[in-house]
């Protein structure tokens, strides 16, 4: 027997994991692959999540087109959106162990710049948002997209919820001091 949301009535009642409690020690990562869309490149990555023993995993520019949600041979679940067409460029994922794939409450694949799931966690709900910028290089109006969307995503996400926002943001690092002084005297050129 289904709900009115085409969930089972068992599904719809029982109780979802919590993938954090204030005790637990939970790590969260995000990686830029270069690229995801070379046979056997998932497996690596999943490989290297569970070697540092990451629960949810942020991809940046896995190069996959459209959106959807799949298992991986390891049992854990990948989540990604990427551009409609065929160009295999750009594109994010989110990548989750078993645990933390049994607490997704939702996800939206916003573009291929953009994707966000919604975690149950003890006390609070849990958002993250993995994000891969354009670089500085990119046209003024596609950066302004960028941060208009990424702004409205923002703004949807429950007052209540923790948000982790993170990704490739395509930044330069270096020691330079010019103009508005914001590049530390810490990166190396």
């Amino acid at each position: 027997m289904t709900t009115g949301t085409g969930v089972s009535r068992k599904e719809a009642c029982s109780p979802i994991e919590s993938l954090a409690s204030p005790k637990s020690i939970m790590k969260i990562g995000t990686w830029n692959v270069r690229t995801m869309y070379r046979i056997g490149k998932t497996a690596v990555v999943a490989r290297e999540m569970r070697k540092y023993d990451i629960y949810i995993l942020g991809i940046s520019e896995c190069r996959w087109a459209g959106f959807g949600r799949m298992r991986v041979q390891t049992g854990k679940t990948l989540l990604y959106s990427g551009r409609v067409n065929d160009a295999h460029l750009s594109g994010v994922a989110m990548l989750m162990s078993r645990k933390a794939a049994s607490c997704l409450i939702s996800w939206s694949p916003v573009n291929d710049r953009i994707i966000m799931a919604r975690f149950n966690s003890c006390h609070i709900r849990t958002t993250i948002v993995q994000v891969y910028a354009p670089t500085n290089d990119a046209e003024e109006e596609a950066k302004d997209v960028f941060y208009e969307q990424m702004q409205n995503v923002l703004d949807k996400i429950p007052k209540h919820d923790f948000v982790i926002l993170m990704g490739d943001w395509n930044v330069k690092v270096g020691d330079q001091q010019d103009g508005e002084g914001v590049v530390g005297h810490y990166g190396e050129v």
